[in-house]
């Protein structure tokens, strides 16, 4: 079986130049854009929402992408969004919310239904942020719930595009290994 598949006869949409390790999964109503890459056992399931990745976005290892299904509890439900030059660290557990551009999600965070990240937001590693929560750009989140540490520096504000730039690199490395 394949680790890029249809759901319902919906198959996922990858952009140009992406690099899907073979250990990855991505399943259903997904669009992810160019330059993207999907780290080891990663799971990007789109089976009861649609999930949209941006441009230059690293999933890390081990990361649980999902959706918040349509019920008569949330009629819309939640699907997931992603804008661009986004970094996901490891086992980052993302649901149903929405992630700006040029966000830094730390290692082990969850972020739940109905969220809304801003642009140019870093979440520290090991953050839970709590559904319906806004995190407001510009700022550093910490905790389990996440708080609003500081406004970012600058220094900060261009490592947000760094950090995507950089997996874009490692994964032309992977590439142009196939």
């Amino acid at each position: 079986m394949s680790n890029i598949r249809s759901f319902k006869k919906i198959t996922p949409a990858l952009g140009n130049h992406c690099w899907i390790d073979p250990s990855a999964h991505i399943i259903g109503d997904v669009t992810i854009g160019h330059d993207a890459s999907v780290w080891p056992m990663a799971v990007i399931r789109g089976d009861m929402h649609c999930i949209t990745i941006g441009d230059r976005v690293s999933i890390q290892d081990g990361s649980v992408l999902h959706i918040t299904h349509a019920s008569e509890y949330n009629p819309g439900g939640y699907p997931l969004k992603i804008g661009d030059d986004v970094t996901l660290g490891h086992k980052v557990l993302l649901h149903g919310c929405t992630i700006g551009s040029r966000v830094l999600v730390g290692m082990d965070t969850v972020i739940m239904d109905g969220t809304v990240v801003e642009d140019d937001v870093i979440i520290g590693a090991g953050s839970l942020v709590p559904g319906g929560k806004t995190l407001e750009s510009g700022h550093l989140y910490v905790g389990r719930p996440a708080k609003k540490v500081r406004p970012l520096k600058e220094s900060e504000y261009t490592y947000l595009k760094y950090s995507a730039m950089n997996y874009v690199k490692l994964k032309n490395e992977y590439l142009d290994e196939q």
